[in-house]
């Protein structure tokens, strides 16, 4: 095996296509069919099927040794950036995956911070859900994750614990409270933004014996907040995600006893395993956000 061939498999499995994967690492379809005939042979396994209808399709091989690829590539990425520090240059690319809350209100600065220092320094972002987060950092599609718990299969770094509100609109019965028990909100039609707010609201109502209604589930806050404005139900979300935004007039914002937090943390694999450029992201985050 050797390093362009693992490259071009994972390039192949990522894209779904031998064209677009040849194209990426400039090789003709030609080479690209016979670097990974080769590669089968050397193994001794089929890795992936061609499909008219489906198009690329790993084997279960495929799937398993997909993960290990990617972590020879690591590798070898983490040898470049150790040969580059001990010359006086930080290298790599950081794959992040984020939750888009977590995206708008942590990365600009770490981005700044870092690029203002190690201009060598690159990202790759992927924004999806905290599912889509986790099966990504557990297959190594992605270097280091925002998450939020549980993760027991991850080793986290904690970076910062926020207090949840409840949003409704002003002429809600309870808007003349100032703080509002989640009892009081049992069978309410609760607005759920699935940007890494569902665990914590689920939990804190299971443990306050609170029934939770959820009428509707949206993926942005400013969704929420506007149904909130139309009179469709009511929403707990963090003060930091709706700051990002712009609260309508008639939406105001409450404390809530027992009082939510959503705990936001920095997973990667293995802390020990992570490359410099890695480990340079979580410091700086750690330096900027850290027992916030």
């Amino acid at each position: 095996m050797t390093h362009s061939q693992i490259q071009l498999f994972v390039k192949i499995a990522e894209t779904g296509s031998f064209t677009k994967a040849g194209h990426e690492l400039n090789m003709t379809q030609p080479a690209v069919s016979r670097a990974v005939s080769t590669l089968e042979a050397e193994l001794g396994v089929t890795l992936l099927i061609r499909d008219r209808r489906n198009g690329i399709i790993l084997t279960d091989i495929g799937e398993r040794l997909l993960v290990v690829f990617r972590d020879i590539l690591q590798g070898f990425e983490k040898v470049e950036q150790e040969v580059m520090a001990e010359k006086g240059f930080e290298v790599g690319t950081i794959r992040i995956g984020s939750f888009p809350s977590a995206s708008a209100y942590f990365l600009p600065k770490i981005f700044r911070v870092i690029g203002e220092k190690y201009p060598r320094i690159q990202f790759d972002l992927y924004e999806g859900t905290i599912d889509d987060l986790r099966e990504r950092l557990a297959s190594r599609m992605i270097d280091v994750a925002f998450l939020i718990p549980p993760h027991d299969e991850f080793e986290v770094t904690p970076l910062l614990k926020e207090e949840m509100f409840l949003f409704i609109r002003d002429d809600h019965p309870l808007a003349d409270r100032s703080t509002i028990r989640l009892q009081e909100l049992s069978d309410e039609a609760m607005i759920i933004c699935n940007g890494g707010y569902e665990i914590p609201i689920f939990e804190r109502f299971r443990e306050a014996g609170a029934r939770l209604q959820v009428k509707y589930i949206v993926h942005n806050v400013n969704t929420s907040l506007n149904m909130i404005q139309e009179g469709l139900g009511v929403a707990i979300m963090s003060n930091i995600s709706v700051a990002l935004s712009t609260l309508p007039p008639n939406v105001r914002m409450h404390a809530l006893k027992p009082h939510p937090y959503r705990e936001i943390n920095l997973a990667v694999p293995s802390l020990q395993e992570a490359s410099i450029a890695v480990k340079l992201f979580i410091q700086t985050a750690r330096d900027l956000f850290g027992e916030s």
